[in-house]
């Protein structure tokens, strides 16, 4: 695993280590709200992530625990990944993230999750997380 440089012993500073970087999140996002699971399909996401980057923090997600990476049944050369306990965690997080960029700027959301996050966040975070549990041991 690479090493975690904790700039201090701060939570919220540790978590940023890892987690602190916008690439990290969307990527986090596609795995929990777009069903996203291999390298091809989160090229696709409309931010652009370039192909070093996405590389680089898949690497990063997989060395620190946060998501697996297993070879595809469908073809050798391609992988599929998918969140472990620690990356099922984040899905709070990214809930909060999402309610707080749709309150305080105009934003593009699927109107259904959004109604879903804003009726019952808690409901909505357990079923997010259950389907990646159920994603994670397929």
């Amino acid at each position: 695993m690479k090493e975690l440089k904790q700039r201090s012993t701060c939570p919220v500073s540790t978590s940023l280590d890892v987690l602190g970087d916008k690439w990290t999140l969307l990527i986090l996002r596609d795995m929990v709200f777009a069903d996203k699971s291999t390298y091809g399909q989160f090229l696709q996401s409309a931010e652009k992530i370039a192909t070093n980057v996405l590389a680089d923090r898949l690497a990063v997600l997989e060395s620190h625990g946060i998501l697996t990476k297993v070879v595809a049944s469908d073809k050798k050369s391609k992988f599929t990944y998918s969140l472990t306990e620690k990356g099922i965690d984040t899905i709070p997080i990214i809930v909060e993230l999402i309610l707080w960029g749709t309150k305080h700027w105009p934003t593009v959301i699927n109107p259904v999750l959004l109604k879903e996050l804003q009726a019952g966040k808690d409901t909505a975070i357990q079923k997010y997380q259950r389907l990646a549990r159920q994603k994670a041991s397929v």
